[in-house]
Formats: structure tokens, sequence, C-alpha cells
């Protein structure tokens, strides 16, 4: 049996990050947390690029156009969802949600989901540490994995 070991080390990695700036106090300390943590991984500063859209609909267009650009091992998603008086907090979850995970398997590409979607905003500063700082670990461990398995497939194609 092959078992391959998670690998937390962010040296040489590439990570894009897209945060919506709607409840934008929260997402910017969620995007401290994150960079710190991707840094203590290993991902160098300048490897790091950190682009920021209105709101979480908006987010998976712009994952969209950094995957294309095949420029990152990576991408996270940062933002907040706050449940308010009217269905607009499913749409824009669920599409969010949906859009995020589309972009990633079109495009091969890891990305931590890291939009809260929440009750109100106590909730969400109660995840602010937790759910940014697993992102980054997110986002490492799998480029690394989606990286060795590229590589082992690229080997077996030269055999």
């Amino acid at each position: 049996m092959n078992i391959i070991t998670p690998d937390l080390n962010g040296n040489q990695l590439r990570i894009g990050i897209v945060q919506a700036r709607f409840t934008n106090e929260i997402g910017s300390e969620m995007l401290k947390v994150c960079c710190r943590t991707l840094i203590e991984l290993g991902v160098a500063e300048e490897d790091i690029t950190v682009a920021t859209v209105p709101g979480a609909l908006e987010v998976p267009l712009i994952l969209q156009n950094m995957a294309a650009s095949e420029q990152y091992d990576a991408l996270i998603a940062i933002g907040v969802v706050i449940r308010g008086e009217t269905y607009h907090f499913e749409l824009v979850s669920n599409e969010s949600g949906a859009g995020v995970t589309r972009v990633g398997l079109d495009h091969n590409i890891p990305i931590a989901n890291a939009i809260l979607t929440t009750e109100n905003d106590e909730q969400a500063v109660a995840r602010i540490e937790e759910k940014a700082s697993d992102a980054a670990k997110v986002a490492v461990e799998c480029a690394n994995l989606v990286n060795l398995l590229l590589e082992e497939q690229f080997d077996d194609e030269d055999e």
C-alpha cells in the first residue's frame, strides 16, 4: 500500500487569495491570519497575491481568472456571508460555494474555501482565526498533493 503523507511545506508554492470586501472588518482579519499562516508554513511573501472583490458572488470569477493564468499552485477564497432577513443569504451562500468548487474542478487547482456563512457577526468573529488558518494549511497541503500526483503522472508517461 502506498500512503501519501500530508506535506505542509509551503516553500516554492505560489498562492492566490481572493477576499470579498463585504463585511470587510472580518474579511480583513481573516486575510491577515491566512497570510501569516502561509508565511509560517514557508510560503514567501512575494509568492502570495491578494485580490479583493465587492462580495462573495464575485469571488469565483476572480478565482477563475487566477486559475486560468496558471501562475498559482493553490487559491484561497475569503469572505463572510451573514444571514439577514431575506432569502438573499441562501442565494449568495449557495452560489458562491458552488462557483468556488466549480473553478477548482474545471482548472484542476486546489481552492480552500474560507467564505464563512454565519447567523450573525459574533459567529463570524469567533471563526476568524481557525477558518483562516485552516484555509492556509489546506491550500499548502493540497497544492503539494496535486503537484506530487501530477509529477508521478508525468513520470509514468515517460517510462
